[in-house]
């Protein structure tokens, strides 16, 4: 297998017909855990690729691997969510690639928000860690209940009830840009960065250099 033959990309309205595939990757990857990866519809996934909130590896025509972002509390926090990759294409590093232009993606396009990811992937907490995450409490992130409610497909969505949202099985690791650039608050002009970021998906495009 190439590796470096497979691109890391920035999605678009051309990879919705990958949704099902990737809906079907995401819920088997739940099984084999035995915890949860929380449950999605394809529509919502492909909202996501159509709206350039979403990142996806091909290699050729094939989808091996896709991770997405979500804007909460109006623009002050932004999730990773959905880091998956097809169980032939594991072990080779493209987790990383996709979880590395992810995060570049949300730091674009949300530059003064909090960005956060709820995992029970050490591997996961690895990659974050890396890129500058911090380990908090679940109580830190985003309080939305439209975020809480995308977990009810998770098998662990009890746990997290009967703790009032506080404590769960994932671990909550969050980035703050105020603490690396003490000065940036939540800007207004977020909306306009991530229409100007969708306009020019190559510009999010990672491709592994030979």
């Amino acid at each position: 297998m190439k590796t470096n033959e497979i691109v890391v990309l920035a999605a678009n309205a051309e990879h919705m017909k990958y949704a099902e595939h990737i809906c079907q990757l995401i819920y088997e990857s739940a099984l084999q855990r035995g915890t949860g990866i929380a449950r999605r519809k394809p529509e919502y996934i492909a909202e996501k690729m159509k709206s350039g909130k979403a990142v996806v590896a091909l290699d050729g025509d094939r989808l091996v691997g896709f991770s997405y972002i979500e804007c909460w509390s109006h623009g002050d926090y932004v999730a990773t969510s959905g880091l998956i990759v097809d169980p032939e294409y594991r072990h080779l590093g493209l987790a990383k690639r996709i979880k590395d232009l992810t995060f570049k993606l949300a730091r674009a396009r949300f530059p003064y928000a909090k960005i956060f990811s709820i995992t029970t992937s050490l591997a996961v907490m690895k990659m974050n860690t890396r890129l500058g995450y911090k380990p908090v409490t679940l109580s830190e992130l985003t309080q939305d209940d439209e975020y809480w409610q995308g977990c009810e497909g998770c098998v662990n969505y009890e746990v997290l009830l009967r703790n009032n949202r506080r404590i769960c099985l994932c671990n909550g690791m969050l980035y703050d840009p105020a603490i690396e650039h003490p000065a940036k608050k939540s800007s207004p002009f977020t909306p306009y960065l991530m229409k100007l970021t969708t306009k020019l998906p190559n510009f999010f495009s990672l491709k592994k250099p030979e």
